[in-house]
């Protein structure tokens, strides 16, 4: 197992803040998905695969509620990536004041299981999730995933 140990309180060299905007259309799942993805690799953010794929589970699913339910009065979407010593968190941003809740499993419908799903990925990796309203009157849902450093034989 790799251990990362701070020295002197600095930042390690894959800590930091990123965000970007993407138009509220179906097109910005996936290269939201894509851009996260490729940030992590970039930064050589040392963290496990599982962590990595529930992560990008997410991105689309809180870009995908974006853009369904936010489009008409938010055409700007915006995902921010932190990634700090220990966490991940990814956040998407629109202006539309709707706060969504995690609806009931209704096993008989075919949709309206995305938060449903966020929380219980955010659950199973220990983290944590939430919706907050903006300054601005629009809202900011968020996940934060502990990081777990990839093994390394």
């Amino acid at each position: 197992m790799v251990t990362i140990e701070r020295e002197g309180g600095d930042p390690l060299p894959y800590e930091g803040v990123w965000r970007f905007t993407a138009p509220a259309v179906d097109a910005s799942v996936p290269q939201a998905r894509h851009a996260v993805r490729d940030l992590l690799l970039r930064q050589g953010v040392p963290v496990a695969d599982e962590v990595v794929q529930g992560l990008l589970l997410i991105v689309s699913e809180l870009v995908t509620n974006a853009v369904r339910h936010a489009a008409l009065l938010s055409p700007i979407l915006a995902v921010e990536v932190a990634v700090g010593a220990e966490w991940i968190r990814v956040s998407v941003e629109d202006n539309h004041p709707y706060r969504p809740t995690a609806l009931e499993n209704d096993y008989g419908r075919t949709g309206g299981r995305g938060l449903l799903l966020v929380r219980e990925i955010t659950r199973e990796a220990g983290g944590a999730c939430e919706v907050e309203h903006t300054s601005t009157g629009g809202k900011v849902i968020w996940a934060a995933l502990p990081l777990k450093p990839a093994q390394t034989c």
